[in-house]
């Protein structure tokens, strides 16, 4: 395939991709779907706080990536140790996904720890994924391999979702409530997320090589590389303007996917299966997007390709605000979700491919740890904003959507300034560098 690199065989880009199959189920069972909605009507009784209590939890998990993303990333490079640390987090997030089947009302404390480390995981290991990308693409195909990857975990989110939709089709009809089949549920994600990364660990190889440190401790080396890389970051210009837009985009675009459930629910009055079933058609569309915008970004260049799909945001967030009611707008929102589909499988995977363009080949995991730290202050500001401003408006959902499409258009002012060959000269010189300071 003249899409990989030299000695990239086609069984392993496809173990790669298994990845983004097999995590896709906790985002969309636990974090958009069913999890949260659950959370906020049942184990958080419904209060007032309920939303912002969700999205709080999710922030402080954030929280935490974005403190450890850049240093996990240096010390992933330095020691070539992106599949231990992968697995470690894989082994994490299948654990305290697990741990949410005693999920009730009583317990809402262990809960929410449960959410937060589940969450955190899941986010580390999503940067350390990430940065085998551009081992395995060229420049030239890294946009539509991208594209692969996210089309085929949002097949995967897909395939969960379906699982636990037969099953919570089966529960309801049998009488049983929500408190006894929505936990079994999350044994479900936990068990398909375990067993489908499998083939990532099987036959994914880990092709860096250890970086020359002077110092004996490995989290001192990786702590001084982080520093160094932030007082360069002036060098990357390109490269640091995307992550202050990816940091605005990235922000309406979490709070979508964290509070979609929540929306439909409470602001369209869907029932459980009714919200499964939107969540289920636009997985669909998202993997449609992811799909087509990757071959489409490389023809016409990343920087169009998400500018596109912002554009196309920025009018989902009005159509899901003008829609009324549940009687009189779910014409409009379905049309509006999506929308939200195509673009968010397009966005995502676009942000992960020209990522790879504008870092150094020889920082890969350090710098998707930088994106990781963007994308996850995102995740912070985006639902923290929702939550705080439905909280503050005695429950106005439609309100704090609108405040959410500003998001975009910020990123997409930001987006203008990106020069992807300027900064991909910028990110081959560095690497050079590199190469002469690690000789001996």
């Amino acid at each position: 395939m003249n899409t990989l690199q030299d000695g990239v065989r086609p069984r392993e880009l496809w173990a790669w991709a298994m990845y983004d199959f097999a995590n896709s189920g906790f985002t969309t069972v636990v974090i958009t779907a069913l999890f949260n909605a659950y959370f906020v009507a049942v184990v958080a009784g419904n209060a007032a706080w309920a939303t912002f209590a969700w999205t709080a939890a999710l922030s402080v998990s954030y929280a935490l990536i974005v403190l450890s993303a850049p240093l996990v990333g240096a010390y992933a490079d330095q020691h070539a140790a992106k599949k231990p640390l992968l697995a470690i987090t894989t082994a994490g997030c299948v654990l305290f996904t697990a741990l949410l089947w005693f999920a009730q009302p009583e317990l809402l404390w262990l809960t929410i720890v449960c959410v937060i480390a589940a969450n955190f995981f899941f986010g580390s290991g999503e940067n350390l994924i990430a940065a085998f990308l551009p081992e395995l693409a060229k420049s030239r195909a890294i946009g539509r391999v991208s594209g692969w990857g996210w089309s085929l975990g949002y097949l995967g989110g897909l395939f969960t979702l379906g699982l636990c939709l037969v099953y919570v089709t089966w529960a309801e009809a049998e009488g049983h409530a929500a408190t006894a089949y929505v936990p079994v549920t999350m044994l479900i994600t936990a068990v398909i997320f375990a067993l489908a990364s499998l083939p990532t660990f099987l036959l994914l190889k880990e092709r860096s090589v250890p970086h020359r440190v002077r110092q004996a401790a490995p989290l001192q080396a990786a702590w001084r590389e982080v520093g160094q890389t932030l007082h360069q970051l002036r060098q990357f210009t390109d490269l640091a303007r995307f992550l202050l837009c990816s940091l605005f985009y990235q922000a309406g675009i979490q709070a979508v996917i964290t509070l979609a459930a929540i929306y439909a629910t409470q602001a369209m009055g869907f029932s459980t299966r009714e919200t499964l079933l939107m969540i289920f058609a636009v997985n669909i569309t998202a993997a449609a997007g992811a799909f087509v915008f990757g071959h489409l970004q490389d023809r016409i260049g990343h920087v169009r390709a998400i500018a596109l799909t912002l554009f196309g945001w920025i009018v989902t967030i009005l159509l899901l605000w003008a829609a009324p009611d549940r009687s009189a707008g779910t014409t409009m929102f379905w049309v509006a979700a999506n929308l939200a589909g195509l673009c968010l499988g397009a966005a995502q995977s676009a942000g992960r491919a020209l990522v790879g363009l504008l870092a150094p080949p020889t920082r890969l995991a350090e710098f998707y740890g930088f994106w990781g730290l963007s994308v996850k202050l995102s995740s912070i500001a985006g639902p923290m904003t929702y939550g705080i401003a439905t909280w503050v408006s005695g429950g106005d959902h439609r309100s704090a959507l609108l405040l959410t499409g500003s998001y975009f258009v910020v990123g997409l002012f930001l987006l203008s300034g990106v020069k992807v060959v300027r900064g991909r000269r910028a990110a081959l010189r560095a690497a050079r560098l590199d190469a002469v300071a690690s000789r001996p």
